[in-house]
C-alpha cells in the first residue's frame, strides 16, 4: 500500500474506516481492546500534528514570499499589475464560493443541520454558537483591530491568525528595505525555515491515510446505518457546491476578464492552456505543472518570455483562486453543519482570512487544510470537522489546481495585453 500514490492510500483508508467503524460501533473491541478510543486517538494525533505546524508555516512562507517580491528589480509596474490581478481574481473566486454555498446549503439535510450525521457533538456546537452569535456590524472594527495585535507572540499562541498574517506581511515587506547584508541573512533564514516546514508538512501528510482512517472510523462508529446515506448525501452536496463554484469561476468569471480587460477570445485561451490544465488535474500541483504552464503561455498564447517568466512563477506561489474558493466553501459548510447562521460580519471575516491565507500558504502541500484550520479558528469554530473533508479532498484538489493554473495563465495574457503585446493569442 505504501507504494501507491497518496490519494489512493487515502481512498483505501476511507473505505476501511467505513467498514471498521460500521463493524465495531462504539463498544466493539479487538483482542480485548476497545476500538473506538483507538480511532479517537489516531484522529486527534493527526489533527494535533496539523495544528502544530500552522504558526511557523504561516510566518515563514509569507515572509519568504513577500520578501522575494521586493527583491525583483526593474519590474515595479509589472509587479503591481500582477498582484492587483491575483488579488482581484482570488477575491472574486471567494465571493463565487460564498454565493454557491449559501444557495446549496450543503451542511443542511431536510432543513436541519447535519451535525448528528457528521458526528459533531452538541456540546461543541453550543460552544461554537456562543462564540459567533450576537455579532453585529459594529464588530467589523474588531476584525481590523485583530489584524494589529499588541503582542504578536500572544496572538500566535491564542490562535489569532489575522494578526500573525498581517505581521508577517509587514515583516516580509520591510525585510527588503533594510541593509542588504542583514536583509539577505534574514531572507536566507526564513527561506530555510519555510523549507523545513514544507518538509514537515510533507511528512505529516504521509500519515494522512491513518488520520483519515481514525477520523472517519470514529464518526461512522457513532452513527447508525440509516445515517450513512445521509452522510454520503452531505458530502456529495459539499462536493457539488465546490465543483459548481469552480465551474462558474473558470467558465464565467475568468473568461469575462479575458474578454473585457484583455480583449482576447476566451475559447483560444482554453485551447492554448488545455495541456497544462490536464497536467495540473492529474498531478494536483501548480508547482509541478509550472514548466508546462510557461511553455503553453509562451508557445501557444504567444506571451513574451519577459511577462511569462515573471507572472507565472509568482502565480504558482500566491495566486490560488481554486484554493481560496474551496477554503471559503469548506468553512461555511462546517458552520452550516453545526447549525450556525453566520452574519455578514462573520462571512466577511471568512472572505478576508481566505484571501490572506490563499496568498500566504498556497504554495505548500496540503495548503487548503492548513488554511481551513486558520479560518475555523478565526471565526470560533472547532477544526476537527475538517477530517471528513479529507474524504473528498483529493478529487477536489485536482479540480481546483486546474482552476489555479488557468487563472495564472489568464493573468499572464491580460497583463501582456496591457503591456502592449499585440501578438497574444494570435495565429
Amino acid at each position: 500500500m505504501l507504494r501507491l500514490q497518496l490519494h489512493w492510500q487515502i481512498l483505501i483508508a476511507l473505505v476501511l474506516a467505513v467498514v471498521a467503524g460500521r463493524l465495531s460501533g462504539v463498544d466493539g473491541d479487538l483482542l480485548g481492546v476497545t476500538l473506538y478510543p483507538v480511532y479517537e486517538f489516531i484522529g486527534a494525533l493527526f489533527m494535533n500534528a496539523l495544528k502544530m505546524i500552522i504558526v511557523p508555516l504561516i510566518v515563514s512562507t509569507i515572509i519568504t514570499g513577500v520578501s522575494g517580491l521586493g527583491n525583483t528589480q526593474g519590474l515595479g509596474r509589472l509587479s503591481g499589475k500582477t498582484l492587483l490581478f491575483y488579488l482581484t481574481t482570488s477575491l472574486l473566486a471567494i465571493m463565487v464560493g460564498l454565493m454557491f454555498v449559501n444557495l446549496i446549503n450543503p451542511g443542511i439535510i431536510d432543513g436541519t443541520p447535519a451535525r448528528e450525521v457528521l458526528g459533531l457533538s452538541e456540546a461543541a456546537a453550543n460552544e461554537a454558537a456562543q462564540k459567533v452569535q450576537g455579532r453585529s456590524a459594529s464588530d467589523l472594527t474588531d476584525v481590523f483591530l485583530s489584524m494589529v495585535p499588541p503582542n504578536v507572540v500572544a496572538a500566535a499562541a491564542n490562535g489569532q491568525m489575522l494578526g500573525l498574517i498581517f505581521f508577517s506581511l509587514l515583516f516580509g515587506y520591510f525585510l527588503t528595505r533594510i541593509d542588504r547584508e542583514a536583509g539577505d541573512l534574514l531572507s536566507r533564514f526564513w527561506s530555510g525555515v519555510a523549507d523545513v516546514m514544507m518538509a514537515m508538512t510533507g511528512l505529516i501528510m504521509k500519515f494522512a491515510p491513518l488520520g483519515v482512517f481514525g477520523l472517519v472510523a470514529k464518526t461512522v462508529a457513532e452513527i447508525g446505518p440509516d445515517q450513512l446515506n445521509a452522510l454520503a448525501f452531505t458530502l456529495g452536496s459539499f462536493t457539488l457546491s465546490v465543483l459548481l463554484a469552480l465551474a462558474f469561476h473558470v467558465l464565467v468569471t475568468l473568461p469575462l476578464l479575458l474578454w473585457l480587460v484583455g480583449r482576447v477570445n476566451p475559447v483560444k485561451q482554453f485551447q492554448a492552456m488545455m495541456p497544462a490544465m490536464l497536467t495540473a488535474f492529474s498531478t494536483a500541483s501548480s508547482s509541478a505543472t509550472l514548466p508546462l504552464t510557461i511553455e503553453c503561455v509562451r508557445d501557444n498564447a504567444k506571451v513574451s518570455n519577459r511577462t511569462a517568466s515573471f507572472v507565472l512563477p509568482l502565480g504558482a506561489t500566491v495566486n490560488m483562486d481554486g484554493t481560496a474558493l474551496y477554503e471559503c466553501v469548506a468553512a461555511m459548510f462546517i458552520a452550516q453543519a453545526y447549525g450556525l447562521q453566520l452574519d455578514l460580519v462573520t462571512q466577511f471575516t471568512v472572505v478576508l482570512v481566505a484571501l490572506l491565507t490563499s496568498i500566504g500558504v498556497a504554495g505548500i502541500p496540503a495548503a487548503s487544510l492548513v488554511a481551513i484550520t486558520i479560518i475555523l479558528a478565526t471565526i470560533g469554530l472547532p477544526v476537527e470537522a475538517i477530517g471528513l473533508i479529507l474524504a473528498v479532498d483529493r478529487i477536489l484538489d485536482m479540480f481546483r489546481t486546474s482552476v489555479n493554473v488557468f487563472s495564472d495563465s489568464c493573468g499572464a495574457v491580460i497583463i501582456a495585453r496591457t503591456e502592449g503585446e499585440t501578438g497574444v493569442l494570435q495565429g
